[in-house]
C-alpha cells in the first residue's frame, strides 16, 4: 500500500472537518458570504481567509426536507433506482439507434453491460481497450484554430464535445470559446494590465490553469496573480473570483457530479472550494515544492503533482490524509487520473509514469518519452543531449488509449497495457511548438492541442516557427468487432 502522510492542516476557528459537514448537512455557518438563495451577488469575492455565515444554505435544504417528508428512505431509494434504469434504457437504445446496431440486442442486455460498466468504473477498474483501434491521424485533418497573441497554457473541452475554451499568457481569456464544428470564436475575454483586477472582468496576468464542471455550468481560470475566476460557461460572464493563494495558482479541477473544486498552487498548497455555494471549505499542507498540476474525478480526492520534490500526491479529503508516491527523476510537471485507481504522469527528465493508486511506485515508465534533443548552444548545458521535457498528458477516461506533448515536434499517442502495466507507443502526430495542454473529447473522437513558442510555465526556450494556435486532431477508429471492457488489475 503506498505510503500514507497525515497532511498538515489550515487551522481554521471552527475546523476544517466541521466545516465540510456543514456544507453536506445544510447547517449555517458553512465558509461563504451571505446572500439570497434566488438572487446571489454576482462577481461576489470569497476569500479562504474569511468565514462569514450562509443562513441560505440550511434553509433550502429544510426545504427540500420537508418536501420528502412523506417519503421513507427505502421509497426514495426505489423511485431513483427506476429513474436510473429508465435514463440508462433511453441512452442506450439511442446509442444503439445512432450506430445501426441493434441486430436483435435486447434493451435489457444493454442495461446489464451499462450496469457492469457502471460498476467497474466506480471501483476504479474499467479499462475499454480502444488504443488498438485507433487509426494513424492525419496530419492534413488537423484543424488550426488561431486568436491568442501569446502561447496557450491551457484548455478544456466543455462536457458535450461541442465547446473549446482556452486561454494563454497573454491573459486573454479566450476562454475564447470556440465552437468545434464551426472553429467559429463565440466570446473572448480580453487580457488587462497588472493592477487593473478591480476594473477589468478579465484576468490581468498569465492564466495557467482552467476547469469545467461535469455538467457544463461552471468554469473557472487560475492566473499568476493568486486569483480563482469563476465564470458562466454558457455566457462567458463573470461570477465571483476566490482569493486566498500566496502565488500563482496552477492547477483547477471540479470534482466529477458535483461543484466542489480543488485547487493548487505554487504556495505549496491545496484549497477545496463549493462553487455553487460560492464557500471556502479547507486548505491542504504536503507538498516541498511549487504544485504544477492537479486533477480528479468522482471520489472526494485529487491528485498532485509536486513539481521537485519529486513526489506524486492523492489527497483523501474525508479522512484528512494524503498518499505518496515516487519514481521520477526530474520535475513532476503535468497529470491526470486514467480512472478512479490509475493515473499518468509527466516530467522534465523525459519520463511518462503509470501509477496504480496501491503501490508507491510507477506500474510502468517510459524514459525519454520523447527522445533526447541537443542543448548545443543553450545556456549552462554544455552541448550535452538531454531529453525532451513532458509537458503535457492527456488520457481518455477509462479507457487504455494515453497521449503525451513535449517540444519535440509531435504530440505522442500511448497503449496501456493489460493492468496498465506497460505502456507502449502508437502514432506520432507532428505538431510543432510547446504543446502545453492537452484534452480528449469525453466520446474519444477528437484531441485536442494548446501550443506556444514557450513552456507555459517559464521562457527557457524560445521555438519562433511554433504558431501561439489550438489543433483539433480527429482520431478515427478502425471497424472491427467489439471485445470485452474488462477489468484492469493493479
Amino acid at each position: 500500500m503506498a505510503a500514507a502522510a497525515g497532511g498538515r492542516r489550515a487551522k481554521a476557528p471552527r475546523g476544517a472537518a466541521a466545516r465540510r459537514r456543514q456544507l453536506r448537512a445544510g447547517a449555517p455557518g458553512a465558509e461563504g458570504r451571505p446572500r439570497a438563495a434566488a438572487g446571489r451577488p454576482v462577481d461576489e469575492e470569497v476569500s479562504s481567509d474569511s468565514e462569514p455565515e450562509s443562513p441560505s444554505l440550511g434553509r433550502r435544504r429544510r426545504e427540500a426536507a420537508e418536501e420528502e417528508v412523506d417519503e421513507t428512505p427505502q421509497e426514495k431509494k426505489l423511485r431513483l433506482a427506476k429513474l436510473y434504469l429508465e435514463q440508462l434504457r433511453q441512452q442506450e437504445e439511442e446509442r444503439a439507434a445512432e450506430e445501426e446496431d441493434e441486430e436483435g440486442t435486447q434493451p435489457a442486455d444493454l442495461i446489464g453491460d451499462r450496469l457492469k460498466e457502471d460498476v467497474l468504473e466506480q471501483k476504479g477498474r474499467l479499462q475499454r481497450r480502444v488504443a488498438e483501434d485507433v487509426q494513424p491521424p492525419d496530419p492534413a485533418s488537423i484543424r488550426v484554430l488561431r486568436g491568442h497573441q501569446l502561447p496557450i497554457t491551457c484548455l478544456v473541452i466543455s462536457p458535450d464535445d461541442k465547446f473549446i475554451f482556452s486561454a494563454s499568457k497573454d491573459g486573454a481569456l479566450i476562454k475564447c470559446k470556440w465552437e468545434v464544428e464551426s472553429g467559429k470564436r463565440l466570446c473572448v475575454v480580453p487580457g488587462g494590465k497588472k493592477g487593473t483586477e478591480e476594473q477589468h472582468m478579465g484576468h490581468a496576468s498569465q492564466v495557467l490553469c482552467m476547469a469545467i464542471s461535469s455538467d457544463g455550468k461552471y468554469l473557472a481560470t487560475g492566473d499568476r496573480n493568486k486569483l480563482i475566476m469563476i465564470w458562466d460557461a454558457a455566457t462567458c460572464k463573470r461570477l465571483n473570483i476566490f482569493t486566498g493563494h500566496r502565488d500563482a495558482v496552477s492547477g483547477l479541477s471540479f470534482r466529477k457530479g458535483t461543484h466542489q473544486l480543488y485547487s493548487a498552487s505554487h504556495d505549496r498548497c491545496v484549497k477545496v472550494w463549493d462553487v455553487a455555494e460560492n464557500a471556502y471549505v479547507e486548505t491542504l499542507f504536503g507538498h516541498q515544492d511549487v504544485i504544477t498540476g492537479l486533477d480528479s474525478l468522482s471520489r472526494e480526492s485529487c491528485v498532485t503533482a509536486g513539481g521537485r520534490d519529486g513526489t506524486v500526491r492523492l489527497w483523501k479529503i474525508p479522512e484528512e490524509s494524503q498518499l505518496v508516491f515516487c519514481g521520477h527523476q526530474g520535475s513532476i510537471d503535468c497529470i491526470q487520473l486514467i480512472n478512479e485507481e490509475h493515473m499518468v504522469s509527466g516530467a522534465d527528465d523525459g519520463s511518462v509514469a503509470l501509477w496504480g493508486l496501491s503501490k508507491k511506485k510507477p506500474l510502468a515508465l517510459a524514459r525519454q518519452a520523447h527522445g533526447l534533443q541537443d542543448t548545443q548552444g543553450l545556456q549552462d548545458t554544455q552541448g550535452l543531449q538531454q531529453p525532451y521535457w513532458i509537458s503535457a498528458v492527456a488520457a481518455l477516461c477509462n479507457t487504455d488509449l494515453l497521449a503525451t506533448g513535449s517540444h519535440s515536434g509531435s504530440v505522442k499517442l500511448w497503449k496501456c497495457g493489460e493492468g496498465f502495466r506497460k505502456l507502449d507507443p502508437l502514432w506520432d502526430i507532428p505538431l510543432v511548438g510547446f504543446v502545453n495542454s492537452l484534452a480528449f473529447s469525453a466520446a474519444g473522437s477528437f484531441l485536442v492541442a494548446g501550443l506556444g513558442q514557450e513552456h507555459r510555465l517559464g521562457r527557457w526556450w524560445r521555438i519562433k516557427e511554433a504558431k501561439n494556435s489550438i489543433c483539433i486532431i480527429p482520431l478515427k477508429q478502425k471497424a472491427s468487432a467489439p471485445r470485452p471492457e474488462g477489468p484492469a488489475g493493479s
